[in-house]
């Protein structure tokens, strides 16, 4: 059971944590839908609220799988990233997966302009380079490295854009770019490796549909938006 850990998002440009709130700015609500061999099986929502400079995006996925009726493995999660302007300035997130908790609290230190980051994976000191491994945020496909949204590891990563497409998703057609992540650490276990396909919608900056096989084949579709 322990290799289904890493199949959520390890949870993945050069950014300075810089998400471009602005794109997002007419987006309340995004929601993705979580398949494993072709049945749905969870959510991913992501909810944006406004003050002013500050924007605060949370984060809330919860899935299971089972077999033969019994549920083998779940996992159910909370994140809030805070922004001052493009600034990523905090995250935090608590998960429960089966009966292990797991959490990231991370602050930005402005003296150094680096992250503090106490994680169940990591705790120390982080360039603020890196991206909270959110699929909201496009930016994502620009970073070198990015910060696990369930335990705060951090994995270097090569991004490689394979080609324009054409998509269906929920009966309608979308021309997106099709991108490929993977860690830049070979040697890393292969059940931790960062290995995505996404599908990116350019026109309305927007992440359509992540995929990735491990102990199944996952796919994060987006569904609706507000």
């Amino acid at each position: 059971m322990r290799k289904f850990i890493a199949i959520f998002f390890i949870v993945i440009f050069p950014v300075i944590s810089m998400a471009h709130i602005g794109h997002y700015n007419k987006y309340n609500k995004i929601e993705m839908e979580i398949f494993r061999n072709g049945e749905l099986i969870g959510y991913n929502y992501y909810f944006f609220e406004r003050n002013g400079e500050e924007t605060i995006i949370t984060n809330q996925f919860k899935f299971s799988v089972d077999l033969l009726g019994t549920t083998i493995f779940k996992v159910e999660s909370y994140g809030e990233e805070k922004y001052i302007k493009d600034q990523l300035i905090s995250y935090n997130s608590k998960t429960i997966q089966n009966d292990k908790e797991k959490f990231v609290n991370l602050k930005l230190n402005k003296n150094n302009k680096k992250f503090v980051i106490k994680g169940s994976s990591f705790n120390g000191e982080a360039s603020i380079n890196n991206v909270i491994g959110n699929w909201w945020n496009h930016k994502i496909l620009q970073a070198e490295s990015q910060i696990s949204p369930i335990s705060g590891s951090i994995k270097e990563q090569v991004v490689t854009f394979v080609g324009k497409e054409k998509i269906d998703l929920y009966g309608k057609i979308y021309d997106v770019d099709h991108f490929k992540i993977k860690s830049k650490d070979v040697n890393i276990p292969k059940d931790k490796r960062l290995d995505f396909d996404i599908w990116y919608d350019k026109k309305n900056l927007r992440i359509l549909k992540v995929s990735y096989s491990r102990m199944g084949n996952w796919e994060y579709r987006l569904k609706s938006f507000e």
